[in-house]
Parts: structure tokens; sequence; C-alpha cells
């Protein structure tokens, strides 16, 4: 698989416009990615702009902290579902796993994949907040409830992925799920290593810079 298949090239935010979601497919086009990542009132404008383009559109659950309710959720990736979203990331409720409200996490998930059906649901655990024991009890509620994917990071907390917990996210799902690395993922390099790491998917803002090797100075990087 080359580089750009691993990148969910990503834009989200409160001020994102139409034209900004536009020139994202334009360039997911140019550059064959996986994916789009938007948020979920851009859906239905990056499925229509990347139609027969073989990219996939990825949209935003419970974001940015994952405190909606597990209802609100299922609605929420009802809806996007609906307007054609391909794969949903979805944020989980860690006010519950640092309760240590496991059978919460698992209903969540559970609920959210049956909306989800046989598209992609990935799990975002933000694991800048979580303990290594945090983390690999979220990844294991993730391949209970038979999620497709856990994930880093949101890119809107405190830290993004690091090369330790996506190594240490791979050695508990094995090859059951994947991992994507998202959060702070700027450069070649810095792909290459959560890739080596057991990223089989990234999520950034910089996928072009990423893919044709090129550095920059944006401190936001999702």
């Amino acid at each position: 698989m080359t580089l750009n298949k691993y990148i969910d090239h990503t834009k989200l935010g409160p001020t994102v416009t139409k034209e900004e979601i536009i020139k994202l497919c334009e360039e997911a086009r140019k550059y064959d990615f996986m994916s789009v990542c938007v948020d979920p009132i851009y859906v239905s404008l990056a499925k229509k702009q990347l139609e027969n383009s073989g990219v996939l559109v990825c949209t935003v659950v419970g974001f940015p902290h994952g405190t909606s309710t597990t209802k609100i959720k299922f609605l929420e990736t009802e809806e996007a579902i609906l307007a054609g979203a391909d794969e949903i990331d979805m944020v989980i409720n860690q006010n519950a796993l640092k309760n240590k409200d496991y059978d919460y996490l698992l209903k969540e998930t559970q609920t959210v994949k049956s909306a989800v059906g046989d598209k992609t649901l990935k799990v975002i655990l933000e694991t800048s907040n979580l303990s290594k024991e945090e983390i690999v009890k979220a990844c294991l509620i993730a391949k209970e409830a038979r999620a497709d994917f856990v994930k880093t990071s949101t890119g809107f907390s405190r830290g993004g992925a690091t090369v330790e917990d996506v190594s240490l996210m791979r050695e508990t799902v094995k090859t059951d799920l994947g991992v994507k690395a998202s959060g702070g993922i700027r450069t070649y390099e810095d792909a290459q290593a959560m890739i080596e790491a057991g990223a089989n998917r990234i999520g950034a803002s910089q996928g072009i810079n990423i893919v044709t090797k090129k550095t920059t100075n944006d401190e936001k990087s999702y």
C-alpha cells in the first residue's frame, strides 16, 4: 500500500468553510488519499465532490470531547451514514473510562457500531488523557464491541499521537483491529515512525506535506 493510502486528509473545526472542504476534496482526489475527514455538516458536500474518485468520506461523532450521551452519538452516526459517510470516528466517553464504567463504554461502542452497519468505525481514545492501563482497557473494549479501528487522538486535546502509544495499541489489538495515528503528525518522518510502530492509518491535515516530504511550520495538525 502506498503512503497516500494511509492518509485521512483532515479538515475539522468551527470555522471551516465550504470552499475549504471543496479544496480538501480536490487535494484528496489529486493525491489519491484514503479518505477526507470532515465535520458532519459537510459529509454530503464531500460525498458529492468525491463521487467516482475512490476516496472515502469520514466524519466524527461525539467530537471533540466524547461526553455526549450514547443516544446522541447513535443519532449523529445514523445521520452521517444517511448523508453518505463511509467511516465514523467516534470519541469515547473518557469520563466513563476514568470511572471504570466499562459496561457503559462497551454498550456505547456497540450501539454506535449498530448504526454504522457495514461501514467502518474508528474509536478515538484521546491517549494523551489516559494512563497506559486505560489505553489497553479502551482498546480491549473496542475490540469486544467489534469496532474496526482504534485511534489515538482528536487533535483538539493537549497531545497527539506518540510512537509509544501507537505501539501499545497495536500490541493490544494484535491484527484484529486497525490502528489510526492522529494528532501532531506533520512530516513524512512522523508518518513513517507511526507506521513502523503499527499504525495502518494516519489522520493529518498535513497530508500533502507528508506524501511530498515537505516540511511545514503550521502548528495545527490533526
